[in-house]
């Protein structure tokens, strides 16, 4: 076997996961002509097919699928490589790439970052909000924070949070004014936010049976809810973790002290890849998360037992 033209690996690696030379080349911002042209040279070079052909349509063969596993692994490993050099060779103004779920970033991390910078002035942290689970090596990410119970294959998971994941009925001050005194089946008459079924869990918690209701809106972002419901939009039955600076900074007003556990919810972790575990970016990382989250855990205490932060 003569020797392999290592430029062309992420051209097959693509294709054979398209299975689509077009697609392939529209990505890569290759002609269709470059890329067919690419792997046939590939070929060459192994002495054997990678791909069955049938007209203009390719689809990966026995050893192309052998080949592939080989190639993803090592084109990995160089990734990681090339990673873990950059990191040790950034020097002091070191940047730290993390990728965050939404929600997280702009109701819990970005009100804290100032104390980071305060802390840490010469760390740069390049933040991605994306619900899109991303493999970090592939993405060039040092680290993420996810919402799972785990175990993320090939990364260490750390859990940020020792809490259940508990749903509170928010509302803004104008409407805590507004029900102040009344009872639980009184919010069914409100405009709701959220999800019926979590609606109709939380007032079973309190021993109602409320009439016909249908929220007015539902969210695939617990971020965007609580922000409707700061808006006076309506009142917002979200994470307690995600409300709880908007609460004790009384833009909200925790409406009951009624909870329920949010199904098919889980808490947050960091999760990184083990060799870089010491890395001393990524090490202040973890060691400020769990500053802020402990910090946290004592702010959700005082507002669970601070009778002033319900509405009556």
């Amino acid at each position: 076997m003569n020797r392999l033209p290592l430029q062309f690996l992420p051209t097959f690696r693509l294709a054979a996961e398209t299975q689509n030379l077009r697609a392939t080349a529209q990505t890569l911002h290759l002609t269709h002509s470059a890329v067919s042209q690419q792997i046939r040279l590939l070929e060459e070079q192994l002495g054997f097919e990678l791909f069955d052909r049938t007209g203009r349509k390719i689809r990966l063969n026995r050893a192309g699928e052998i080949f592939l596993r080989s190639v993803s692994s090592g084109l990995r490993e160089i990734h990681a490589g090339a990673q873990a050099a950059q990191a040790q060779a950034s020097g002091p103004d070191q940047l730290l790439r993390l990728t965050v779920l939404p929600s997280f970033a702009n109701r819990w991390l970005l009100p804290r970052l100032g104390r980071w910078h305060l802390q840490h002035p010469r760390l740069r942290l390049d933040l991605d909000a994306s619900v899109q689970i991303v493999d970090l090596e592939e993405e060039g990410f040092h680290a993420g924070i996810r919402s799972g119970t785990g175990p993320w294959p090939g990364l260490v998971s750390e859990p940020l949070f020792d809490l259940p994941v508990e749903l509170i009925v928010v509302g803004s001050p104008t409407a805590a004014k507004r029900l102040a005194g009344k009872p639980p089946e009184a919010f069914a008459a409100e405009a709701l936010l959220g999800d019926a079924g979590a609606w109709t869990r939380w007032f079973n918690a309190c021993g109602v049976t409320p009439g016909s209701f249908r929220p007015v809106a539902t969210f695939n972002d617990y971020g965007l809810m609580l922000q409707a419901a700061e808006q006076n939009l309506g009142l917002a039955l979200g994470r307690e973790l995600l409300a709880a600076d908007a609460v004790s900074e009384g833009r909200l007003v925790q409406l009951s002290p009624v909870a329920i556990l949010s199904e098919g919810s889980h808490s947050y972790h960091l999760v990184y890849p083990e060799r870089l575990r010491e890395w001393e970016p990524l090490r202040l990382v973890r060691r400020w998360l769990s500053e802020e989250a402990s910090l946290t855990h004592e702010m959700l205490r005082v507002l669970r037992t601070a009778p002033d932060k319900l509405a009556r």
